[in-house]
């Protein structure tokens, strides 16, 4: 299987309300609108606002968003300015990563990381070349 793009794709409750969240709040861009629908950038992926498809309900949605971000002291004291609840504040895991949690309107888990310069994820794990 060859997958060319992705994207996660959210049916709200109050697509509106939810809508707002990642666009005024988290401050994510419009890649496209349709009638029904809004698709915002997240990084190297997308994250899809659905007005359509659901049933007009919460749904539980048992995984988590994971957003990297550069700055997240910053980000958390924007958060917290804007009047987000923060459930769980910004701090070190034992895997290295710098993480803070915070809940969509209908309860999706976001969690925001920044990965420290020097974390696995950044370095070259391949061997060095020989010449």
């Amino acid at each position: 299987m060859e997958i060319l793009s992705s994207r996660t794709i959210l049916r709200p409750k109050n697509y509106s309300k939810t809508l707002a969240f990642y666009r005024e709040t988290l401050g994510l861009a419009t890649a496209r609108e349709y009638p029904g629908g809004t698709v915002l950038f997240a990084g190297q992926g997308l994250i899809e606002i659905a007005a359509h498809g659901g049933r007009g309900e919460s749904t539980r949605f048992d995984g988590a968003l994971w957003l990297q971000v550069r700055d997240l002291t910053a980000v958390q004291t924007g958060l917290v300015l804007a009047g987000v609840q923060i459930a769980r504040e910004a701090r070190q895991e034992p895997w290295g990563l710098h993480e803070m949690w915070i809940s969509d309107p209908d309860g999706v888990q976001i969690v925001l990381v920044q990965i420290p310069d020097d974390h696995p994820i950044r370095l070259d794990s391949r061997p060095p070349e020989t010449g």
